[in-house]
């Protein structure tokens, strides 16, 4: 079994009705929205990191038990200067782009001078996202493209340094139970400092509603955190988030901003300079959502890469926080499209496989507590914090499982402590053909998987007004490897973890990254 991961898509942008097997649940209504890199050729030019593809979206739209199926790639400038110029003329991250030889000796300077001091791409490709009513898809830079969630049409171009002073932002953000949202950005060098920015964009008002205003004119700044490192900025691609706390992760994968400004003139790409210091330590910040103030308490714990927080909430004085974490940097190299096609294993390829670590904050105070003492009171878990003088704690994980990621939770449970977690199973390598559900409390675990079959980050629905943590439905794109089938949507239940239903859409998927689930208006 096997999927040429660099083949271009094609999209289809009218809607299509797929074939459904087995039987929709009623309450069921809404559309799964997912992205990913969907072209990987642009005439005699080729992207050479996966993640480096321009945007391509597929919606599953699901209303009284039937579904239908639409594709498009996301009209970027990016997209469009591309495929003007039937080259890549646009830098991603792993894939420096260089001006046609044929072009004069000014063209050439002027591309040299936008990479010194780059104006990142538009190329959303990794995740779709809201602010306020309005749906947006995204990757890790200052740009968001404005999509209509539903005829997958791309909008607006909207560039966050016209609201805030950010180079780079997560693709994960946050939604409180008000319809807030919460994001995190790096600014850099931005009046001689480097500095993590941590915002709020607030819920639409009743007044607003109807209205067309752009949702991050209302940003709100809740606190800014300078970097460790001046001109060394953490990679981060998401964080985490309790009813009161904010949990950000500095960790030592490095982005080297002088470096990236040379990249083009030493003829790298601009993920060369990321460097993992595995010497050094992880810097977890917990910062209080309501005044944007540091916790006093400085926690620390050793080297790691962490893409995707599970989960935090909060547990009688302590923070738990739940993360996939790597010991080096496997995610992202074994994603250049070079090794995707030779051996894709985490073992030959010398690097260790993801885990699922949990580690728990004190806030309280340590007055009283001896250098040496662990001050986590909590029974159900061997994470430790480890007071090593006045003020600063050494936290150990505990392991939960190995071989898991794209995590996701009932989402109503964000913030809240969570028993269940849902993903794919990379126990091998980084390309997934299981699904599981995970159970934190007895460290069961429960699978699908089909012969020839390549599973996308499942999504949870919950079913309304439903009666357990687990009770909804997980919605799994299915990529199906033999020639001539159909790829497919599937519906498994979120209790039993068995089948429902499947829609065969009648076309070929492509793996993608994440996706975002909109209910449709009752």
């Amino acid at each position: 079994m096997s999927v040429d991961f660099s083949k271009n898509a094609k999209e289809r942008p009218e809607p299509h009705n797929a074939e459904v097997i087995g039987s929709i649940p009623d309450w069921l209504q809404g559309t799964l929205v997912r992205n990913g890199p969907g072209i990987f050729s642009v005439g005699e030019t080729s992207y050479d990191h996966w993640c480096d593809g321009m945007s391509f979206m597929n919606s599953f739209s699901i209303k009284n038990g039937k579904v239908t199926h639409r594709s498009r790639f996301l009209r970027s400038d990016t997209y469009n200067s591309n495929m003007t110029s039937n080259r890549i003329v646009v830098s991603e991250m792993g894939t420096m782009a260089y001006p046609d030889p044929s072009k004069n000796f000014i063209f050439k300077a002027i591309t040299f001078l936008n990479h010194t001091v780059p104006d990142f791409t538009d190329n959303a490709a990794s995740n779709i996202i809201k602010y306020g009513n309005d749906y947006y898809a995204t990757s890790e830079t200052n740009y968001i493209r404005k999509i209509d969630p539903f005829t997958l049409e791309t909008l607006d171009k909207v560039d966050y340094m016209k609201f805030l002073p950010v180079n780079l932002v997560s693709s994960h953000p946050h939604y409180d139970r008000e319809g807030s949202v919460y994001n995190v950005g790096t600014s850099i060098a931005e009046k001689a400092k480097t500095k993590y920015i941590f915002f709020k964009i607030p819920a639409v008002t009743e007044k607003e509603k109807g209205k067309s205003v752009p949702p991050l004119k209302k940003v709100e700044v809740i606190c800014t955190v300078p970097c460790h490192s001046l001109l060394s900025p953490s990679y981060y691609h998401s964080f985490g988030m309790t009813e009161n706390y904010i949990v950000f992760l500095e960790q030592p994968f490095k982005l080297d901003i002088l470096r990236m400004a040379t990249a083009y003139m030493r003829g790298v790409n601009w993920a060369s300079c990321m460097k993992f210091f595995p010497e050094e330590n992880t810097l977890i910040h917990l910062i209080e959502k309501k005044t944007g103030k540091k916790v006093e308490m400085k926690y620390h714990t050793g080297a790691m890469v962490v893409y995707h927080h599970v989960n935090a909430y909060e547990d009688d004085g302590h923070v738990v926080v739940d993360v996939i974490a790597y010991d080096d940097t496997s995610l992202y190299e074994m994603f250049y499209l070079s090794r995707l096609k030779k051996d894709i294993s985490f073992q030959s390829n010398g690097y260790t496989k993801p885990n699922y670590r949990r580690f728990v904050l004190p806030v309280r105070s340590d007055k009283g507590i001896a250098v040496g003492e662990n001050m986590v009171t909590l029974k159900y878990t061997t994470a430790t914090a480890v007071k090593q003088k006045e003020g600063r704690l050494e936290c150990k994980a505990e392991v939960l499982c190995e071989g898991f990621e794209l995590p996701r939770i009932n989402y109503d449970f964000n913030g809240k402590k969570h028993q269940f977690i849902y993903g794919n199973i990379v126990e091998e390598s980084v390309l997934s053909t299981q699904v599981a559900k995970f159970d934190t409390e007895t460290k069961k675990m429960v699978y699908w998987s089909e012969e020839n079959c390549w599973p996308s980050e499942p999504v949870f629905v919950p079913r309304p007004n439903g009666e357990s943590e687990d009770d909804g439905v997980l919605l799994i794109a299915v990529i199906n490897c033999i020639p001539g089938q159909s790829g497919f949507l599937l519906i498994l239940d979120g209790k039993t973890f068995k089948e429902v239903a499947r829609a065969y859409v009648n076309t070929e998927l492509h793996r993608d990254m994440h996706g975002f689930f909109i209910p449709h208006a009752k």
